[in-house]
């Protein structure tokens, strides 16, 4: 079968670790399902993938992708849920330490069949295409859980997203909106603003910007770049909740300003399956839909790692086998 996949990382060029080419069929294990992907959606992950970055040399060859949306070899249409928790674990699978996710310990999405374990097969709602499907699984569910579980906003307030045209980001707009609170955005260019605006942000700034008031919670994915802006944006008693570092990971504390301030810094990573049932709950009941920046083919897979690595996409770019 097609596949994109890395053979041999390589941490300063990732992308010309990228291989579009047959790999084999995947096996099925005991109490896991093939799935026909029909559509799969590209994630920062696997750039990191590409670079080797939790993926070590004998893992590989690695098909890469977490997110997916197809159908069960009986017809069944569905998306999968990829944070893949070890035999036994019980409660929030994201807490279990031995968690992964696909493409890490078992063979990823971007290819024409995936295996997964029944339970994290999820009945896809007719109102979804697939290609709307598979933005969800990790952008989508990751920020749905970073606005509702770990924003401490019980209710309506002020939201900065940092970084307003990535995946994460401009889900994150969307569900801000949706969920009703005022969201205020940041981004490089005057496109990439504008895009913000039609997502449901009320206004939307150039990164580093003096916002008009200091708001309740920071929605931050781009680490370095844009933290201190993060720290500075928060009201006393506000919240930063942070799921990635895509311009670096090691951002300066300011811990003088966390403390005096009782500010409020939060990991966050992914979400549950009842999580992903919340969000397309609520994606049925607002008419929300993933903003789909492009739709490519295998052969058309370097160019969309490209314009991933250099963030020029509005939204999610999927992957159609």
């Amino acid at each position: 079968m097609r596949a994109v996949f890395v053979e041999q990382a390589d941490p300063t060029a990732p992308l010309s670790a990228l291989r579009v080419g047959e790999r084999p069929e995947p096996e099925v294990p005991e109490g896991w399902v093939k799935v026909q992907v029909e559509a799969a959606g590209l994630n920062h992950h696997d750039l990191w993938s590409l670079r080797g970055v939790g993926l070590p040399a004998d893992r590989m060859p690695m098909i890469l992708g977490t997110d997916a949306a197809g159908r069960t070899e009986d017809g069944r249409p569905v998306i999968v849920h990829s944070v893949i928790s070890t035999p036994g674990w019980v409660g929030d699978e994201t807490y279990d330490p031995r968690r992964s996710l696909l493409s890490e310990l078992h063979q990823g999405t971007q290819a024409e069949w995936v295996t997964v374990p029944a339970a994290n097969l999820i009945d896809r709602p007719d109102f979804l295409t697939a290609e709307q499907a598979a933005c969800l699984p990790t952008a989508w569910l990751t920020a749905h859980r970073m606005l509702t579980h770990d924003s401490g906003l019980a209710k309506p307030g002020t939201v900065l997203v940092q970084g307003a045209s990535g995946g994460v980001a401009s889900a994150a707009i969307a569900l801000a909106h949706a969920l009703g609170h005022r969201v205020w955005a940041t981004a490089r260019t005057e496109e990439k603003r504008a895009f913000a605006l039609a997502q449901g942000a009320e206004q939307a700034f150039e990164p580093g910007a003096r916002l008009p008031e200091r708001v309740d919670a920071v929605i931050e994915t781009v680490g370095e770049a844009t933290w201190s802006h993060s720290l500075k944006s928060l009201r006393p008693g506000g919240t930063v909740v942070t799921c990635g570092a895509t311009s670096g990971p090691n951002p300066p504390a300011d811990l003088n300003r966390v403390f005096f301030l009782q500010l409020r810094v939060i990991g966050s990573t992914m979400g549950t399956r009842q999580e992903f049932g919340e969000l397309l709950t609520l994606l049925r009941q607002t008419g929300l839909r993933p903003a789909v920046d492009r739709l490519v083919s295998f052969d058309e897979a370097p160019e969309a790692y490209a314009a991933m690595e250099e963030s020029s996409m509005l939204g999610k770019i999927v992957l159609r086998p």
